[in-house]
């Protein structure tokens, strides 16, 4: 989840909340079957931080890259 607060990641019932202050960067692609949105956080301190998310299709990969880069630009506008 990407909003105004981060970027939280949960992967089995566990959250690891990376708040915006400590945010170096935020990297995401296609993972090697074309169906997994792997998102990396950059901590300031360089720790890399990564999680895949499902998406089951394809053209929903599409649609999730397609809004992505907005919604990053809206809530981390330096990066």
């Amino acid at each position: 989840m990407v909003d105004a607060s981060g970027v939280a990641f949960e992967m089995r019932g566990v959250t690891a909340d990376f708040p915006w202050p400590v945010v170096r960067s935020v990297h995401y692609r296609s993972g090697p079957d074309e169906k997994v949105l792997m998102v990396a956080v950059v901590h300031v301190d360089g720790r890399v931080f990564e999680c895949g998310v499902d998406a089951k299709r394809r053209e929903r990969l599409r649609e999730w890259f397609a809004e992505l880069a907005a919604v990053l630009g809206h809530y981390r506008p330096m990066g």
